[in-house]
């Protein structure tokens, strides 16, 4: 198997177009071929279920819109814009419906390289600062509810610096760029150990990840990839472990003992049609998650309006 990390090493840049299609020889090459002031508006659907032996005991569902634009170019990197809004949100919990209430026309900056990998959230001060806003309000709103401010405490940290924003507050952006920067050869399977940051604030996860280009549409100069990745379920579990423990501290609310703790496990697809311009035409990620008899499943689809 080759490793993900040696075929980053292989690219050419083209300045033809439709050059990411090879055919000859069977490959595909994700880089973005994109002007300045160009612009794309995407659908954004995610649907998280809650199931134990079958049943759904729950689902939440939230759809918004994003207009992505890229803002400058230059021989080395892409500035791009984000820009959120018409959220719609169908859910039981409140605190969430709150909160995207006040994420309406949130603006997020981003660079990638001139491949379009993402590599940093450049205003994520201006995030923080939006989000706390947002978030100071919520609790002043909701005071009288228990322990709400230690809940909405634990979403600021979400926001509370750049590596944690890049970590866990802008998952759709990791989706949507996920397969940049990489040339992939039809039929072969792209293996790699990489390092995922851990959100309950501990050492990264160890993961497994998978990778392979599904199909080649030459005539409408469009492919799809597809991965699988698998986190080391004795880490997740750990961790689980620690942060339930500090929160039934705070909450006052009784925990497992390590030894009755089950196994977590954390399962991630994602299959792309990408077009040669390096624009996402669709894209679908599946995270699964298992603890404690429960199994919650995440889905997001992005999709080109």
């Amino acid at each position: 198997m080759k490793k993900i990390a040696l075929i980053c090493l292989i690219f050419t840049l083209s300045i033809n177009l439709f050059a990411q299609l090879i055919m000859d020889d069977s490959t595909a090459q994700v880089i973005g071929y994109w002007d300045k002031n160009e612009k794309q508006s995407y659908s954004i659907t995610t649907d998280k279920l809650k199931i134990k032996e079958g049943d759904t005991l729950s689902r939440e569902q939230l759809s918004y819109t994003v207009d992505i634009t890229i803002v400058d170019s230059t021989a080395d990197s892409y500035l791009i814009d984000w820009m959120y809004r018409d959220y719609k949100i169908n859910t039981d919990n409140e605190l969430m419906k709150k909160v995207f209430t006040l994420a309406q026309d949130l603006k997020v900056t981003i660079r990638t390289n001139e491949l379009g990998v993402f590599q940093e959230v450049v205003n994520w001060r201006e995030v923080r600062d939006y989000m706390l806003k947002a978030t100071t309000l919520l609790k002043a709103e909701m005071k009288e509810i228990p322990n709400m401010d230690k809940i909405i405490g634990h979403m600021e940290g979400i926001y509370s610096s750049k590596e944690a924003i890049e970590a866990g507050a802008v998952n759709e952006m990791q989706q949507f760029y996920s397969f940049h920067g990489a040339k992939y050869v039809y039929g072969e399977e792209y293996e790699s150990e990489m390092k995922l940051p851990n959100l309950y604030g501990g050492e990264p996860f160890d993961a497994h990840v998978t990778v392979w280009l599904d199909e080649l549409n030459p005539d409408d100069n469009n492919f799809i990839l597809r991965m699988h990745q698998v986190v080391n379920p004795e880490q997740l579990t750990n961790a689980t472990f620690e942060y339930m423990s500090k929160l039934s501290e705070t909450m006052q609310i009784p925990l497992l003992t390590k030894e009755g703790m089950p196994e977590v496990s954390n399962n991630i697809w994602v299959a792309s049609r990408i077009h040669g311009s390096g624009w996402v035409v669709y894209s679908i990620e599946t995270r699964e998650t298992k603890a404690q008899g429960y199994t919650n499943v995440e889905e997001r689809v992005i999709e080109i309006n």
